[in-house]
């Protein structure tokens, strides 16, 4: 019965996205099911139900394509096959198909702006200048003294360009050396790319998360890009050690071009009913680019910028700064909200957060407007892990140790079982250690335990369920009163909604107006004459009428 229902649900909701929440699963941890040590597509199969009990609506999985695996998948060499390691297309297959039963979405991480150098495209690219696929990656004359052609920089450190000695001329790369850039000024590298998502979507996925999605079109006159003074400079996309962040990025990325080919992209969407989330990496713009990409419902649907996922804590003034910037930038415009991803530290040790912190964090998530992306672990509170620089397998990480320590502390594997080494994930020893503070705070460990982490993320996403004006509903500017963030939701209802995101006390005051507290089983306080008073990392849930 439940498998028919999930079918009809997710075929009766073309509009499935808006508002959804999508869990990350990074497919190397999530669960080994053969015992190499590595997580696979057989084994998400096997763990689906734990997200469909936390109540998700749909799954993004980070890249399983073919790979050398320099960067652990977003080096693609065959972009139409799963790589051995975890499994075939028919494993792909049964994924889907269970995740259908079960009421949950499949979204899948496609990487287009650049491939691995070990892709078929660029090996004959690289060949010459003259062969069929000679224009499909952004290469260049060095300059006359032999330097390359312009000052970018990679995000990963060092000059973007590297030498190819076949061809006499410089290659982009936004990221490794290993990872050439795409030339997507280059109408056949377009429709390529475009005959990838159709692939996937004619095997039944519903839809995309878009990697480095400001970075599918770099300045064709490959212009200079301008320094950007100390004072501007943050470290949400690149750590303060990295000369990258000595740019302003404005011509090796979010270049005008690329709205056209969202377009051409939202097209090939349409007809299946499917959606995408781009990744908007910029330090500067992203509220503004995000608003640009998705408005007009003519680009792609969703985007989420790095607001959230920044080392300075959200507290209410940054919470009001961000939402009236994009209300300013483009007030249609839909985000997608997420704390941590296999990117950035865990945002319990970004932000030092107790656990009670964390449960206010959740319940302020599944209260505002936008999608939002949970990531495996969030739910159950993990730390970011501690590795020593011989643990390390991520190259960002070990090029910029100690000062950096990379981002193989939000990869390691997932913990479902507290009595075993390994937390259940594998038989045999995984590709990344799983360290003993994450073992006391596995799903066999917090399962039953109302008082837990991963119980309050399950009542609070029935609670965005119960209320379906937190997923679609119009919201009114955020207030900061204090250290309390205030907003209303309208729709079918209107709701009030506070948290008190600080260590004191904090009074906040309600609309005029009848309100009837709602919201008991996440802690929400109660209103007298008006107001409520918050203890610290306190919540009020209220309804009004």
């Amino acid at each position: 019965m439940m498998e028919r229902e999930g079918r009809r649900v997710l075929a009766a909701d073309p509009d499935w996205w808006r508002g959804a929440v999508i869990y990350q699963i990074y497919p190397r941890s999530y669960q080994d099911s053969d015992g190499d040590g590595v997580g696979d597509l057989a084994g998400i199969t096997g763990r689906l139900d734990h997200i469909a009990g936390l109540g998700a609506d749909a799954i993004w999985i980070s890249p399983f394509f073919t790979s050398p695996m320099k960067d652990f998948g977003y080096d693609v060499s065959d972009y139409c096959d799963v790589d051995p390691m975890f499994g075939k297309l028919a494993d792909f297959d049964a994924l889907v198909a269970r995740a259908h039963a079960l009421g949950l979405r499949v979204m899948i991480d496609l990487v287009l702006s650049h491939t691995s150098d070990q892709h078929a495209w660029f090996k004959e690219s690289r060949q010459n200048r003259s062969n069929d696929r000679a224009d499909w990656y952004v290469w260049a004359d060095p300059k006359p003294d032999g330097t390359p052609p312009n000052n970018w920089l990679s995000v990963f450190g060092g000059s973007a360009w590297e030498w190819d000695g076949r061809r006499e001329q410089y290659f982009l790369h936004n990221f490794l050396a290993s990872q050439p850039d795409l030339n997507l000024h280059h109408e056949p590298v377009q429709e390529a790319l475009l005959d990838v998502a159709r692939f996937w979507l004619k095997r039944g996925v519903d839809g995309f998360r878009l990697d480095t999605i400001n970075f599918y079109f770099a300045d064709k006159y490959l212009r200079d890009n301008p320094p950007l003074p100390k004072e501007l400079r943050n470290d949400s996309i690149a750590p303060s050690v990295n000369p990258y962040n000595h740019q302003l990025h404005l011509f090796s990325k979010n270049q005008p071009e690329n709205m056209n080919f969202l377009r051409k992209f939202r097209a090939v969407l349409n007809p299946y009913n499917a959606a995408a989330v781009g990744e908007v990496g910029d330090a500067q713009r992203g509220l503004e680019i995000m608003a640009e990409y998705t408005s007009g419902g003519d680009k792609v649907q969703m985007c989420y910028p790095f607001e959230m996922l920044q080392p300075t804590r959200l507290t209410a003034p940054l919470l009001e700064e961000t939402f009236a910037r994009m209300r300013a930038a483009a007030p249609d415009a839909w985000p997608c909200w997420s704390y941590s991803n296999h990117d950035t530290v865990r945002h319990i040790t970004r932000w030092h957060l107790t656990a009670e912190a964390a449960k206010t964090y959740a319940t302020l998530l599944v209260c505002l407007r936008g999608s939002l992306c949970l990531y495996q672990g969030e739910e159950l509170g993990l730390p970011e892990a501690e590795l020593a620089l011989d643990e390390l397998r991520d190259p960002y990480g070990i090029q910029f140790w100690p000062e950096f320590k990379g981002r193989d502390g939000a990869r390691t594997p997932m913990v479902w079982v507290t009595d075993n080494a390994n937390g259940g994930f594998s038989h045999g020893r995984p590709w990344l250690p799983v360290k003993p503070p994450h073992l006391p705070l596995s799903v066999a460990a917090q399962e039953g335990d109302e008082t837990s982490i991963l119980a309050h993320y399950r009542r609070a996403l029935a609670f965005r369920r119960a209320h379906p004006v937190l997923r679609t509903g119009a919201m009114e500017e955020i207030r900061a009163q204090g250290e309390a963030a205030t907003f209303l939701r309208r729709g079918e209802e209107t709701l009030f909604c506070a948290f008190n995101l600080g260590d004191g006390v904090a009074e906040v005051l309600l609309p005029a107006g009848d309100w009837t507290v709602i919201g008991p089983e996440l802690g929400s306080q109660p209103v007298a004459a008006g107001r409520a008073s918050l203890p610290p990392w306190g919540i009020c849930l209220a309804k009004r009428g």
